[in-house]
């Protein structure tokens, strides 16, 4: 399919004079045709379809349609159906008033050709480019991130419905691929137990019984394809089969397969490498805190915060559940790089904080990281009783550390790295025993068997960025600018919530990323269609009280980030 070649972009001018008069004050569809002219060009697109081939349906109509879809909650049939009968979509696509627009089947074929090769992330290069052009967005503002869980669109299964169910997918698959391979292996027993979606709830009857059957039979399926049909084996729900037996089912010396305990030589597998759901591989449990808990993604979203400019969402990360906030920082600078929209400030809460990723920022990319350290995890710290590593003085240059006696220590090693990609490497200093053993306040100082004291640091420069930080927590002009992070948790709210980015539509992490790039097209073009004329922030308007202060010349604060 190529691009059918369009005779303009101009919105035909009967179609302009009929939406200005339905719609004096425009809406964010015409806001898109006459503040942007339009979001996207047919030649943005152009490396996206081949030269020749079948004339298909302009892509930049097609994905403004799709912005719009996220941006009102359309189903695909709605989005369609908007395109025949609605003035303002009319506008914002150029279309003549009789134009009969497409059917919705259309918008599925496309969002599977914006899969392909990272170009989710590159429509939002494209979308953020215009906003640059118009002057909605610049480089070197402040920016802020927040993350905030995705619920997969799977059910929660226990696992014995999920290693049935993975059966059954796989059976589903194969029957509509390839049914001539199950030609000898289902009998009446099969389709008793796999002819319907499984719900068998907590407490099933026959546990064991239904344990043994379903792994003796996925073994079945497996090793009947391995032996006659071993090309089915790469089939996505047939090597989601192999994955589930595997975590759920061990085979002894003697070939027999048994269930997995949670405990044990033969344990369970950790939650990262879990599959939930034969129909979303990618999805996984996971756990913030004590009530947290859910199957499925962890979403970053990251926005302009300045004063004197209008926030806009500059990059969003569809991530694992169980991938840490740290292990998005490094890609989300390096694709607001590649925008030309780098912050010269960035606020993050502590789960994106590390002085590796600090000094990373600073050096890399010259973007001052701010936000909360982790804390000191020492037991003299946790007790303030003893001492801690900041009593002992450090010197680099003889490679010595004194202890609050007066000791100096007697070795010097590393720097060594450390396991965590997150955490700095540490140089280990080292007391002997001659030395700690006749202190007259070692136990104050260490607890170890042998009676000597390590103290570990980290290098340098990471050293003193850990002293600043924490000097600079202490003031209060600190808190006053860290304070503005706390509108990220305003914004997660508004996609969780306001246009249902908590619930994936679709299964599969690059679909749900998908998703999550037109959300955020769809929130720039609603926030910013909303300013005033000319103005580039939106001051919320005042409550009745604030109002009443205001006519009773009562003195209030006027933004909440003034001191009191």
């Amino acid at each position: 399919m190529s691009i059918r070649p369009r005779l303009g972009v101009e919105v035909p001018e009967l179609t302009a004079r009929v939406a200005r008069a339905s719609n004096p004050a425009g809406t964010t569809a015409m806001w898109v045709r006459d503040r942007l002219d339009g979001l996207w060009a047919d030649e943005d697109f152009a490396g996206w379809y081949p030269r020749d081939g079948r004339p298909g349906i302009s892509p930049a109509q097609l994905a403004t349609v799709s912005v719009l879809q996220f941006l009102l909650n359309l189903s695909d049939r709605d989005a369609a159906e908007a395109v025949r009968c609605r003035i303002d979509f009319k506008y914002a696509l150029g279309l003549d008033l009789d134009d009969p627009g497409f059917h919705h089947s259309v918008l599925s074929d496309f969002r599977e050709r914006l899969l392909e090769e990272g170009r989710p992330d590159r429509l939002l290069d494209l979308a953020l480019a215009r906003l640059k052009q118009a002057g909605l967005v610049r480089e070197r503002t402040t920016q802020r991130t927040g993350s905030t869980h995705v619920l997969a669109a799977v059910r929660d299964l226990t696992r014995l419905e999920l290693v049935t169910e993975a059966v059954r997918a796989a059976l589903e698959e194969l029957a509509r691929t390839a049914g001539h391979a199950l030609a000898g292996l289902v009998d009446d027993d099969w389709g008793r137990r796999y002819g319907r979606p499984v719900r068998l709830g907590k407490n099933p009857t026959r546990p064991k019984t239904r344990m043994n059957e379903a792994g003796t039979d996925a073994r079945r399926l497996l090793e009947h394809l391995a032996a006659s049909h071993p090309d089915l084996l790469r089939g996505p729900q047939v090597e989601a089969l192999r994955q589930v037996v595997a975590q759920n089912y061990h085979w002894d010396p003697a070939g027999r397969l048994h269930w997995r305990d949670d405990d044990g030589d033969a344990g369970l597998p950790p939650s990262a490498a879990r599959i939930v759901s034969p129909y979303d591989p990618a999805a996984r449990y996971s756990r913030r805190g004590q009530i947290t808990r859910w199957t499925g993604y962890l979403a970053h979203v990251t926005e302009t915060c300045a004063e004197d400019g209008p926030n806009v969402i500059t990059d969003v990360a569809t991530m694992p559940a169980t991938s840490a906030d740290t292990a998005a920082l490094n890609d989300i600078h390096a694709r607001l790089e590649r925008r030309g929209l780098l912050p010269a400030g960035h606020l993050a809460d502590g789960g994106y904080t590390s002085l590796v990723h600090m000094e990373r920022a600073s050096r890399t990319h010259q973007v001052t990281l701010t936000g909360p350290l982790p804390g000191n995890p020492t037991r003299q710290h946790r007790t303030q009783a003893g001492y801690a590593r900041d009593d002992f003085r450090i010197d680099y240059d003889r490679q010595e550390v004194t202890c609050p006696q007066g000791q100096v220590s007697k070795g010097w090693h590393g720097p060594y790295p450390t396991s965590s990609p997150d955490a700095a490497p540490l140089i280990v200093a080292r007391f002997t025993k001659g030395q700690c053993q006749p202190c007259p306040v070692r136990a104050a100082c260490t607890t170890s068997g042998d009676g000597k004291r390590t103290v570990g640091f980290p290098p340098r420069e990471l050293y003193y960025l850990q002293i600043r930080n924490r000097a600079d927590q202490q003031d209060p002009a600190w808190h006053k600018r860290y304070a503005v992070r706390s509108g990220i948790e305003g914004t997660v709210c508004e996609f969780a919530h306001g246009h249902g980015m908590r619930h994936c539509r679709y299964r599969g992490q690059p679909k749900a990323h998908l998703q999550h790039i037109l959300t955020a097209i769809a929130v720039n073009i609603e926030r910013l269609s909303q300013l005033p004329a000319g103005e580039t922030t939106s001051p919320r308007p005042p409550t009745a009280f604030q109002a009443y202060l205001d006519q009773h010349d009562i003195k209030r604060l006027r933004s909440w980030r003034a001191v009191s």
